[in-house]
Protein backbone atom coordinates (compact mmCIF):
# COMPACT_ATOMS: atom_id res chain seq x y z
CA UNK A 1 0.00 0.00 0.00
CA UNK A 2 2.93 2.33 0.57
CA UNK A 3 3.34 4.64 -2.37
CA UNK A 4 -0.01 3.68 -3.92
CA UNK A 5 -1.28 6.68 -5.89
CA UNK A 6 1.73 8.55 -4.56
CA UNK A 7 0.62 8.24 -0.93
CA UNK A 8 2.90 7.06 1.85
CA UNK A 9 1.50 5.23 4.85
CA UNK A 10 2.54 5.10 8.50
CA UNK A 11 0.76 3.52 11.46
CA UNK A 12 0.10 4.53 15.04
CA UNK A 13 -0.90 1.69 17.37
CA UNK A 14 -2.60 2.68 20.62
CA UNK A 15 -1.27 0.36 23.33
CA UNK A 16 -1.03 2.37 26.55
CA UNK A 17 -3.94 0.95 28.55
CA UNK A 18 -3.68 -1.12 31.70
CA UNK A 19 -6.78 -3.21 31.01
CA UNK A 20 -8.25 -3.26 34.50
CA UNK A 21 -10.98 -5.73 33.54
CA UNK A 22 -8.33 -8.32 32.64
CA UNK A 23 -7.83 -8.81 36.41
CA UNK A 24 -4.06 -8.87 35.95
CA UNK A 25 -1.14 -6.52 36.52
CA UNK A 26 0.20 -7.36 33.06
CA UNK A 27 -0.32 -4.65 30.44
CA UNK A 28 -3.35 -5.60 28.35
CA UNK A 29 -1.49 -5.71 25.02
CA UNK A 30 0.99 -8.25 26.41
CA UNK A 31 -1.66 -10.85 27.21
CA UNK A 32 -1.20 -13.81 24.84
CA UNK A 33 -3.48 -14.73 21.97
CA UNK A 34 -2.47 -18.13 20.54
CA UNK A 35 0.82 -17.87 22.39
CA UNK A 36 1.83 -14.38 21.19
CA UNK A 37 1.29 -10.97 22.83
CA UNK A 38 -1.90 -9.57 21.32
CA UNK A 39 -0.03 -6.42 20.26
CA UNK A 40 1.94 -8.62 17.84
CA UNK A 41 -1.09 -8.96 15.59
CA UNK A 42 -1.58 -5.20 15.20
CA UNK A 43 2.14 -4.77 14.47
CA UNK A 44 2.07 -7.54 11.84
CA UNK A 45 -1.11 -6.09 10.34
CA UNK A 46 0.41 -2.61 10.00
CA UNK A 47 3.42 -4.03 8.20
CA UNK A 48 1.35 -6.33 6.00
CA UNK A 49 -0.72 -3.43 4.63
CA UNK A 50 2.47 -1.48 3.89
CA UNK A 51 3.16 0.91 6.75
CA UNK A 52 6.63 2.42 6.35
CA UNK A 53 6.87 3.29 10.04
CA UNK A 54 5.02 1.80 13.00
CA UNK A 55 4.77 3.97 16.10
CA UNK A 56 3.40 2.37 19.27
CA UNK A 57 1.94 4.55 22.02
CA UNK A 58 2.71 2.84 25.32
CA UNK A 59 1.91 3.63 28.94
CA UNK A 60 1.26 0.92 31.50
CA UNK A 61 4.40 -1.22 31.89
CA UNK A 62 6.04 0.80 29.11
CA UNK A 63 9.50 -0.67 29.75
CA UNK A 64 8.19 -4.23 29.56
CA UNK A 65 6.39 -3.54 26.28
CA UNK A 66 9.57 -1.99 24.84
CA UNK A 67 11.62 -4.97 25.95
CA UNK A 68 9.13 -7.50 24.56
CA UNK A 69 9.23 -5.84 21.12
CA UNK A 70 12.81 -4.56 21.22
CA UNK A 71 14.04 -6.26 18.02
CA UNK A 72 11.08 -5.45 15.77
CA UNK A 73 12.08 -2.04 14.44
CA UNK A 74 9.24 -0.22 16.15
CA UNK A 75 9.24 3.37 17.40
CA UNK A 76 7.75 4.01 20.83
CA UNK A 77 6.24 7.08 22.47
CA UNK A 78 5.00 7.11 26.03
CA UNK A 79 1.68 8.40 27.31
CA UNK A 80 2.58 8.99 30.93
CA UNK A 81 -0.96 9.99 31.97
CA UNK A 82 -3.98 8.11 30.66
CA UNK A 83 -5.97 11.10 29.44
CA UNK A 84 -7.76 9.54 26.49
CA UNK A 85 -7.18 8.39 22.93
CA UNK A 86 -6.84 11.90 21.52
CA UNK A 87 -4.12 12.66 24.06
CA UNK A 88 -2.43 9.34 23.18
CA UNK A 89 -2.17 10.24 19.48
CA UNK A 90 -0.88 13.70 20.36
CA UNK A 91 2.17 12.10 22.00
CA UNK A 92 3.34 10.96 18.54
CA UNK A 93 3.23 14.43 16.96
CA UNK A 94 7.00 15.06 17.00
CA UNK A 95 7.64 11.85 15.06
CA UNK A 96 5.55 13.16 12.18
CA UNK A 97 6.73 16.77 12.08
CA UNK A 98 8.05 16.45 8.50
CA UNK A 99 5.62 13.77 7.32
CA UNK A 100 2.86 14.40 4.80
CA UNK A 101 0.89 11.25 4.08
CA UNK A 102 -1.64 8.83 5.49
CA UNK A 103 -1.75 7.67 9.08
CA UNK A 104 -3.50 4.43 9.93
CA UNK A 105 -4.56 4.36 13.58
CA UNK A 106 -4.92 0.87 15.01
CA UNK A 107 -5.70 -0.50 18.45
CA UNK A 108 -3.25 -2.84 20.16
CA UNK A 109 -6.10 -4.87 21.64
CA UNK A 110 -7.86 -5.82 18.37
CA UNK A 111 -6.10 -9.04 17.29
CA UNK A 112 -8.64 -10.41 14.77
CA UNK A 113 -8.65 -7.61 12.20
CA UNK A 114 -7.78 -8.92 8.73
CA UNK A 115 -5.40 -7.34 6.21
CA UNK A 116 -7.98 -7.42 3.42
CA UNK A 117 -10.40 -5.38 5.54
CA UNK A 118 -7.73 -2.77 6.23
CA UNK A 119 -6.62 -2.64 2.58
CA UNK A 120 -10.23 -1.99 1.54
CA UNK A 121 -10.48 0.66 4.25
CA UNK A 122 -7.36 2.51 3.10
CA UNK A 123 -8.43 2.28 -0.55
CA UNK A 124 -11.85 3.70 0.35
CA UNK A 125 -10.18 6.62 2.12
CA UNK A 126 -7.98 7.41 -0.88
CA UNK A 127 -10.67 6.99 -3.55
CA UNK A 128 -13.25 9.05 -1.63
CA UNK A 129 -10.68 11.81 -1.07
CA UNK A 130 -11.62 12.03 2.59
CA UNK A 131 -9.56 13.79 5.24
CA UNK A 132 -10.70 11.36 7.94
CA UNK A 133 -12.20 7.92 7.49
CA UNK A 134 -13.46 5.79 10.37
CA UNK A 135 -13.97 2.03 10.34
CA UNK A 136 -17.37 1.18 11.80
CA UNK A 137 -19.47 -1.94 12.25
CA UNK A 138 -23.09 -2.83 13.00
CA UNK A 139 -24.01 -4.56 16.25
CA UNK A 140 -27.28 -5.95 17.52
CA UNK A 141 -26.30 -4.86 21.02
CA UNK A 142 -24.08 -1.76 20.81
CA UNK A 143 -23.98 -1.23 24.58
CA UNK A 144 -20.66 0.14 25.79
CA UNK A 145 -19.51 1.42 22.40
CA UNK A 146 -19.30 4.89 20.87
CA UNK A 147 -22.17 5.46 18.42
CA UNK A 148 -21.65 6.72 14.87
CA UNK A 149 -24.18 9.45 14.16
CA UNK A 150 -24.94 9.98 10.47
CA UNK A 151 -27.12 12.27 8.39
CA UNK A 152 -30.09 10.12 7.38
CA UNK A 153 -30.41 11.46 3.84
CA UNK A 154 -26.79 11.03 2.79
CA UNK A 155 -25.21 8.64 5.31
CA UNK A 156 -22.53 11.25 6.00
CA UNK A 157 -20.79 10.91 9.36
CA UNK A 158 -21.65 13.85 11.60
CA UNK A 159 -19.98 12.82 14.85
CA UNK A 160 -19.13 9.92 17.12
CA UNK A 161 -20.65 9.98 20.60
CA UNK A 162 -19.30 7.95 23.50
CA UNK A 163 -22.05 6.00 25.26
CA UNK A 164 -21.76 7.96 28.50
CA UNK A 165 -22.36 11.19 26.55
CA UNK A 166 -25.08 9.84 24.21
CA UNK A 167 -28.75 10.80 24.38
CA UNK A 168 -31.39 8.05 24.58
CA UNK A 169 -32.07 8.44 20.84
CA UNK A 170 -28.37 8.27 19.98
CA UNK A 171 -28.02 5.09 22.00
CA UNK A 172 -30.54 3.41 19.67
CA UNK A 173 -28.00 3.62 16.86
CA UNK A 174 -26.52 0.22 16.05
CA UNK A 175 -23.48 1.49 14.11
CA UNK A 176 -20.44 1.72 16.37
CA UNK A 177 -16.92 3.10 16.24
CA UNK A 178 -14.18 0.46 16.07
CA UNK A 179 -11.44 2.94 17.06
CA UNK A 180 -9.66 2.44 13.73
CA UNK A 181 -9.04 5.46 11.49
CA UNK A 182 -7.25 6.55 8.35
CA UNK A 183 -6.33 10.24 8.53
CA UNK A 184 -4.32 12.77 6.58
CA UNK A 185 -1.29 13.49 8.78
CA UNK A 186 -1.26 17.28 8.56
CA UNK A 187 -4.88 17.48 9.66
CA UNK A 188 -4.54 14.83 12.38
CA UNK A 189 -2.03 16.59 14.58
CA UNK A 190 -3.67 19.99 14.19
CA UNK A 191 -6.97 18.41 15.20
CA UNK A 192 -5.79 16.44 18.24
CA UNK A 193 -4.21 19.62 19.60
CA UNK A 194 -7.68 21.23 19.51
CA UNK A 195 -9.53 18.46 21.37
CA UNK A 196 -11.06 19.43 24.71
CA UNK A 197 -12.07 17.17 27.59
CA UNK A 198 -15.58 18.53 28.13
CA UNK A 199 -17.32 15.18 28.49
CA UNK A 200 -18.47 12.70 31.13
CA UNK A 201 -15.07 11.00 31.35
CA UNK A 202 -13.02 14.24 31.31
CA UNK A 203 -10.86 12.64 28.62
CA UNK A 204 -9.50 13.83 25.29
CA UNK A 205 -11.42 11.70 22.82
CA UNK A 206 -9.90 10.97 19.41
CA UNK A 207 -13.48 10.71 18.12
CA UNK A 208 -13.71 14.51 18.35
CA UNK A 209 -11.59 14.85 15.20
CA UNK A 210 -14.74 13.97 13.23
CA UNK A 211 -16.55 17.14 14.31
CA UNK A 212 -13.36 19.20 13.99
CA UNK A 213 -12.96 18.04 10.39
CA UNK A 214 -16.56 18.88 9.57
CA UNK A 215 -16.28 22.36 11.08
CA UNK A 216 -13.23 23.01 8.92
CA UNK A 217 -15.10 21.86 5.80
CA UNK A 218 -13.15 18.63 5.32
CA UNK A 219 -14.69 15.41 4.08
CA UNK A 220 -15.34 12.66 6.63
CA UNK A 221 -15.84 9.11 5.39
CA UNK A 222 -16.67 5.74 6.86
CA UNK A 223 -16.56 2.09 5.91
CA UNK A 224 -18.55 -0.65 7.61
CA UNK A 225 -16.59 -3.78 8.57
CA UNK A 226 -18.94 -6.63 7.64
CA UNK A 227 -18.00 -8.87 10.58
CA UNK A 228 -18.31 -7.28 14.05
CA UNK A 229 -16.23 -10.11 15.53
CA UNK A 230 -13.23 -9.10 13.42
CA UNK A 231 -13.03 -5.68 15.11
CA UNK A 232 -13.69 -6.97 18.62
CA UNK A 233 -11.58 -5.31 21.27
CA UNK A 234 -10.18 -7.43 24.09
CA UNK A 235 -11.37 -6.18 27.46
CA UNK A 236 -11.80 -9.29 29.61
CA UNK A 237 -10.26 -12.72 30.10
CA UNK A 238 -13.33 -14.15 28.37
CA UNK A 239 -12.67 -11.93 25.32
CA UNK A 240 -9.06 -13.14 25.30
CA UNK A 241 -10.10 -16.79 25.30
CA UNK A 242 -12.67 -16.20 22.57
CA UNK A 243 -10.13 -14.42 20.35
CA UNK A 244 -7.64 -17.27 20.82
CA UNK A 245 -10.29 -19.84 19.85
CA UNK A 246 -11.27 -17.88 16.73
CA UNK A 247 -7.68 -17.47 15.53
CA UNK A 248 -6.90 -21.11 16.21
CA UNK A 249 -10.07 -22.34 14.45
CA UNK A 250 -9.65 -20.10 11.41
CA UNK A 251 -5.91 -20.04 10.93
CA UNK A 252 -4.22 -22.51 13.24
CA UNK A 253 -2.03 -21.51 16.17
CA UNK A 254 0.91 -20.52 13.98
CA UNK A 255 -1.16 -18.30 11.67
CA UNK A 256 0.43 -15.03 10.52
CA UNK A 257 -0.80 -12.48 7.98
CA UNK A 258 0.41 -13.39 4.51
CA UNK A 259 2.37 -11.09 2.20
CA UNK A 260 0.58 -8.18 0.61
CA UNK A 261 -1.15 -9.06 -2.63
Amino acid sequence: MSGKRGRSLCAIILAAGKGTRMKSDLAKVLHPVCGKPMLSYSVELARTVGADRVIVVIGHQADLVRETFRDQGLMFVEQREQLGTGHAVLQAREMFRDYDGLILILCGDVPLLLPETVRSFIKHHIVSRSTVTVLTTLMEDPSGYGRVIKREETGEVLRIVEEKDATPDEKKTGEINTGIYCVESRFLFEAVAEIRNENAQREYYLTDIIEIARKKGFKVGSLVAPDPGEVMGINTVEDLERASRIRSDLHGEDWKPGPET
